[in-house]
């Protein structure tokens, strides 16, 4: 799969345990999940285009790199994709936010969609859509499925922790877009929970739990 990208770098894979555990209070995990995201941001954006312009330093005049072409909007999945927008706007302070809400039905487990709000031009910007968690990937799939029909067309996905399950799903629904992992978990449970996971994320986010 080779739009699917898994960090190894040391500090990401170290917050990641941080934030498995469950003795991680609320304050300290949503720091976490904002500078993983950070993390993983530096490394999903790398291939983002440059332009040469002049500048004066304190000493001279001096042609520099400074980002050019495509305006970029970060879309959360509602509710625990929020946790990560802080972390790549540290990066791109100047992204546009949009937001997606998706809900689990606890007994099918399957997405329903009730939210949708996107930046306009969207089809002119990169859209990194985020959420910490690829479970069985039905939200991711169907959160991208409707940025599409919006007119999205450069779109890359971030995810902290995800199953085989979800991913295999999601690169068969969207080979075209990729997919950014911070750890590739062991499997789902009779819950479709990811195993081991991290439990609810949008709890622990929020202290809901």
């Amino acid at each position: 799969m080779e739009n699917v990208h898994i960090m190894q770098h040391p500090l990401i894979k170290h917050k990641i345990t941080m934030l498995r555990m469950e003795s991680t209070g609320t304050s300290e995990f949503r720091k976490l999940v904002e500078e993983i995201a950070m993390l993983m941001g530096y490394e999903a954006l790398a291939d983002l285009q440059t332009k040469d312009v002049e500048i004066r330093t304190p000493v001279e005049e001096t042609i520099q790199p400074v980002l050019d072409g495509r305006k970029i909007a970060i879309v959360p999945i509602l509710r625990a994709g929020l946790g990560m927008v802080g972390g790549i706007l540290s990066l791109v302070p100047n992204a546009k936010v949009g937001h997606i809400g998706m809900y689990r039905d606890e007994e099918t487990h399957l997405p329903h969609p009730y939210y949708c709000k996107l930046p306009p031009f969207i089809d002119q910007r990169l859209i990194v859509v985020v959420d910490p968690m690829l479970a069985t990937g039905g939200s991711l799939t169907d959160a991208v499925s409707e940025i599409k029909a919006q007119g999205g067309k450069h779109i890359k996905c971030m995810c902290i922790i995800a199953a085989p399950e979800g991913v295999k799903l999601f690169t068969e629904k969207h080979p075209d877009v990729e997919l950014y992992i911070g750890a590739m978990d062991r499997c789902l449970n009779s819950n479709a929970y990811i195993c081991p996971g991290l439990g609810d994320a949008g709890d622990r986010i929020f202290g809901t739990k």
